[in-house]
């Protein structure tokens, strides 16, 4: 285990106390371990790559903690209700989507390079954010309008990022069966 794998930890390990935080409207609290968990993500990283300590479990480890940590964190915030549910379920479903088609790609080929798309890393980017403006929303006027604009641009986001996956899958499956030594050719 490297200090890059144990912030990833760490980071899972947050989760429970992120969402009982959210569970008990501590959102203040809420906010300072979910800014916590971020730091550990861009840290774990960036050690990773400095320290030349990349390892296969950090690159199935990271980004299954980060989907964790914000699938908890639009489950917990709906069921409070400081996001709405239909946007839990879009970022939920989108992520549901992404996961059964690399495991498709998996059972009908060979593992599938995976490298975030731009829209990928602008969705993760706008779901963190509405997440941090839905925590900021009661202390100011100005945090409510500015989360109201997020919900918006994250379900836009989500939506075009799941079609664009659904697209990339699709077109690696047809690939795989249109080779001359796929199965059953």
């Amino acid at each position: 285990m490297n200090l890059p794998n144990a912030l990833t930890i760490i980071r899972v390990l947050l989760i429970p106390v992120f969402v009982i935080l959210i569970m008990n409207h501590s959102f203040r609290w809420a906010l300072i371990t979910f800014a916590v968990a971020g730091i550990t993500d861009g840290l774990d990283g960036l050690l990773a790559r400095l320290t030349h300590r990349k390892t296969e479990l950090g690159a199935y480890l990271d980004p299954i903690a980060d989907k964790l940590l914000l699938i908890s964190a639009y489950v917990s915030l709906a069921i409070v209700e400081v996001l709405p549910g239909w946007l839990s379920v879009i970022v939920i479903t989108r992520d549901v989507i992404i996961l059964l088609g690399l495991l498709v790609i998996i059972l009908i080929s060979h593992p599938p390079v995976i490298r975030p798309s731009f829209i990928s890393k602008m969705t993760t980017a706008f779901q963190i954010m509405t997440v941090i403006l839905a925590l900021l929303a009661g202390y100011h006027p100005l945090f409510r309008q500015l989360t109201s604009m997020a919900i918006y641009a994250t379900t836009f986001l989500t939506i075009a990022s799941g079609i664009h996956y659904i697209y990339v899958g699709t077109r690696i499956l047809n690939q795989r069966n249109h080779h001359p030594y796929a199965k059953g050719e």
